[in-house]
């Protein structure tokens, strides 16, 4: 007989829902767009995709498995941790993306004449694929033995029982708070978001730096160059911002259980560190659509062609100027 649902869980479970509506259409939108516009397919944008696909997959995937866990079935100890495992690969995922981001947009502003040289599609995708095989590596190293198999095992044979334990699945009873302090934050999180902070605001220092220059008359293509990073450099940063800000506070949680397991964690307040990281998937493909005049008129070229029911007029994919707020 499956559990009964309270309220408060049929409220989670709403919530949930609405989250993966918004981000799994949100973000196929944004993969799609990178396939029908060319000026959309260079390196940040393969990258970007990268990120849009682990937050489809949070959508799709990691949200069905939390609404699962949230109702606590009973299953065997490895089931169980088969289902905290995916949330670990897709966080990591996007953390990488987002340095590689990063990393690309620093060698555009740093070696402007020989980034495509630098960065090429080929080491792109190599890029790319590195970044998924690590957070995979990262992710499933619970399912190497870096887990709570050992405490829950005792448990189990205290209580009379044999074989593999039976739990009732939840996050904190499979994986382990040493992992998910000393090894997942303060390794595969913290640094690369703090890595992340220095790159930007090197990125930044360096266009002020270029744009602060006396604009001559043959400098005018540098100083429309250097203006479009800065704007693109704002809005990704931003996404840098969202993702910290998402994310943090249920680190911050995962380390007051380590550290200090007496202390009272409101309910509320842990729930509404889980929203903020399924909901931070469904952010990006609103900052993108707002903020990269790429993005924003290609979303609307895809709605005018496939969504409405009479033909619109042609929209310019590459505009030659970008507004100011872009």
């Amino acid at each position: 007989m499956p559990p009964s649902i309270s309220a408060f869980q049929a409220a989670y479970i709403g919530i949930e829902v609405l989250i993966a509506l918004v981000s799994v259409p949100g973000n196929v939108l944004v993969i799609w767009a990178v396939k029908v516009n060319q000026a959309l397919r260079d390196a940040t944008f393969c990258f970007i995709v990268s990120l849009a696909v682990a937050d489809v997959a949070v959508g799709a995937l990691v949200i069905p498995l939390a609404i699962l866990i949230n109702i606590g079935p009973q299953t065997y100890f490895h089931t169980c941790l088969m289902v905290a495992c995916p949330v670990l690969i897709l966080t990591q995922s996007s953390i990488l993306a987002l340095l590689a981001i990063a990393v690309d947009r620093y060698l555009r502003v740093k070696i402007p004449l020989r980034y495509k040289t630098v960065v090429t599609p080929r080491r792109a995708a190599v890029a790319i694929a590195g970044c998924w095989i690590l957070s995979f590596v990262v992710g499933l190293t619970p399912m190497f033995g870096w887990n709570n198999l050992n405490a829950v095992e005792r448990a189990w044979v205290a209580n009379g029982s044999v074989g593999e334990p039976v739990i009732k699945c939840e996050f904190e009873k499979v994986i382990s708070m040493e992992y998910m302090v000393y090894f997942n934050f303060f390794v595969w999180v913290l640094p690369p978001l703090l890595l992340m902070v220095l790159i930007y605001l090197e990125v930044f220092y360096l266009i002020r730096k270029q744009l602060n220059k006396k604009v001559s008359a043959s400098s005018g293509d540098p100083q429309k160059y250097y203006g479009k990073e800065l704007k693109i450099a704002k809005s990704l940063a931003l996404i840098l911002f969202l993702f910290a800000l998402s994310w943090l506070p249920l680190h911050i949680f995962n380390c007051i259980t380590l550290f200090c397991p007496s202390c009272h964690k409101p309910t509320i307040l842990i729930y509404i560190a889980i929203f903020l990281t399924h909901g931070n998937s469904a952010m990006n493909p609103i900052v993108y659509a707002f903020r990269i005049q790429k993005f924003r008129v290609t979303f609307l070229k895809i709605w005018n062609n496939h969504f409405r029911c009479q033909p619109a007029p042609a929209v310019d994919e590459d505009p030659p100027e970008e507004r100011p707020d872009d």
